[in-house]
């Protein structure tokens, strides 16, 4: 049986619907997928060993200049390159109308998630058929039961106790994970503005982290990443920025590091993937039905009264909130993450690092 996944973007949104692929194969060892992604993070499903064909989608750029893309062929060549294959059953996992406009537009009975569950109900136009899945559950455990149904194999209670994301490291250029490395990778980029920890604090959890004798990496991927990357890194021993990486450069920084510190992102979703301990601060956004995921995770929410409040701007209007870090006193900014000051995080990272230590030594 040949299935075609169609979940697009994000980055995160694309790791949540791994373990629903390991689930399936496990499930039925016959099947075989493909997978329509945007060409950014085609990287990601190659990972999987399940994964047969990766099928690259360009949205996000072709949209800037559409009479362009048509006049080029391009989105021709993806619609010639999407019908190649006949496919049993195509699964929309992302929910959305552009994906239900893929999904359509390959050969093969298409399933989605109903009306009532969806992100964008337009969507289900474009279905054949439709499964109802609880909007309370986390994305991943959302993703693992659409699948169920739609390729019809029990997913129990206890089955989604377990978690495993499929990822072969060997894809990765790996052959194993080292133990005690030293390293921790601070995930200090994000999109919103409000989603940013103070820099101060990264400067002083950078401080606190090289007197315990780690070393620190900082991964950055635009050039104000690139310029807060060396800020934090300014005059501080052991903490270095990295060269610009790859998907698959920052998979394998992240699985060869103790331990990641990171700010809501698509790179804490793939620590999360990989098992690799990980803190993640949340202040403005909400970790419960699309937070990081998995073994050896542990999120920090805001305190503050005003938190979460989904936006991309702070609206915070109480008395402004200071704080001492990088030995000066500064106004923290955005206020929510007052809640998480850096030697509070860095305690609670070495919680989650000496707790894969045990497990890994019970085994």
């Amino acid at each position: 049986m040949r299935v075609l996944i169609v979940k697009v973007s994000s980055l995160g949104d694309v790791i949540h619907t791994l373990p629903a692929v390991t689930d399936a194969k496990s499930a039925n060892r016959h099947l075989q997928f493909d997978w329509v992604v945007e060409e950014n993070f085609a990287e990601v499903p190659s990972w999987h060993p399940a994964i047969d064909r990766v099928i690259p989608v360009a949205f996000r750029r072709w949209r800037k200049s559409i009479v362009k893309t048509l006049r080029g062929g391009e989105f021709g060549a993806f619609r010639q390159n999407l019908k190649q294959t006949h496919y049993d059953l195509v699964i929309d996992a992302q929910g959305l109308i552009k994906s239900g406009i893929i999904s359509r537009m390959s050969r093969g009975l298409t399933v989605g998630l109903s009306n009532s569950t969806i992100k964008e109900p337009l969507a289900t136009l474009f279905y054949n058929k439709m499964f109802s899945v609880p909007r309370d559950e986390h994305a991943v455990q959302r993703v693992r039961e659409l699948f169920s149904r739609a390729l019809n194999y029990p997913l129990l209670p206890a089955d989604l106790e377990r978690i495993d994301y499929g990822l072969d490291l060997a894809r990765l250029g790996l052959t194993e994970k080292l133990q005690d490395s030293g390293v921790l990778v601070f995930l200090h980029g994000t999109t919103w503005q409000s989603k940013h920890w103070p820099e101060p604090y990264w400067r002083e959890l950078a401080k606190l982290a090289t007197a315990r004798g780690y070393t620190v990496k900082l991964p950055w991927g635009s050039e104000p990443e690139f310029k807060r990357a060396h800020a934090i890194a300014d005059g501080i021993a052991g903490v270095s920025v990295l060269e610009r990486q790859t998907l698959t450069g920052m998979a394998q920084q992240i699985a060869m590091a103790d331990g990641v510190i990171g700010v809501d992102t698509g790179l804490g979703h793939l620590a999360a993937a990989l098992a690799t301990p990980t803190l993640t601060l949340y202040g403005p956004t909400n970790p419960g039905l699309a937070g990081t995921f998995g073994l050896h995770q542990a999120r920090l929410s805001s305190t503050l009264p005003c938190a979460p409040c989904m936006s991309k701007t702070c609206h915070y209007e109480g008395a402004a909130i200071t704080d001492t870090a990088d030995g000066s006193v500064f106004t923290v900014t955005p206020p929510c993450f007052s809640s998480h000051p850096p030697r509070q995080a860095l305690a609670a990272l070495e919680s989650l690092t000496a707790q894969r230590k045990r497990s890994v030594q019970i085994a």
